[in-house]
């Protein structure tokens, strides 16, 4: 599998249940969100886009994609607001096409521009790196079958303050029985590990 694959694997519509470990409380939380991811083709001008913005070589990309999400945490005051979209392109590394370059326009753990890394495992997972100013986060996605994607994610932030989250994302068929992201349940109670 190449990492387009796994993109076009992605294609579609995910309703998302997370939970999210704040390691230095000791504290976990639980949300959940709609995710919405539509593969760009290497010529898709939001991939030319990206790559400009990013002084990156265009012809060098094999596509991206385009992510949408909608979503609510526990312990979300008022003006928290957990939507958006975001657009990135994928460039391999020239000897490995396993391997490259993430161009986002938008990070994970900070909403900057940044060029993160990717890699397609051997058992087909992909693990994204982003190395920020202040943080790094490392993403892992697996399908456990077509229809349902895990995901797991670690946030460093400088100083050792971490999180550490676990999600479960179900393909969204034409049914629309899939509640609306805000009616979490409270957050659990400590963890002690």
């Amino acid at each position: 599998m190449n990492v387009m694959d796994f993109f076009r694997m992605s294609a579609g519509q995910w309703y998302s249940q997370r939970s999210t470990h704040h390691l230095p409380f000791r504290r976990a939380e639980l949300g959940d969100s709609h995710i919405t991811v539509e593969p760009l083709e290497a010529d898709h001008p939001s991939v030319v886009d990206i790559c400009k913005l990013h002084d990156v070589d265009a012809a060098l990309a094999v596509g991206g994609a385009l992510v949408t999400w909608k979503g609510a945490m526990a312990w979300d005051k008022e003006d928290e607001n957990h939507e958006g979209t975001t657009v990135f392109a994928l460039v391999p590394d020239a000897d490995n096409p396993k391997v490259g370059q993430l161009l986002r326009e938008r990070g994970y753990a900070e909403i900057v521009p940044v060029i993160g890394r990717y890699e397609v495992e051997d058992d087909n997972a992909l693990l994204l790196t982003t190395e920020y100013e202040t943080m790094s986060s490392v993403e892992r996605f697996w399908f456990a079958n077509p229809n349902l994607r895990l995901r797991t994610s670690v946030v460093k932030r400088f100083g050792g303050f971490s999180t550490a989250s676990f999600c479960a994302e179900s393909r969204k068929g034409d049914v629309e029985a899939t509640p609306e992201p805000s009616s979490v349940p409270a957050p659990l109670s400590a963890f002690g590990w």
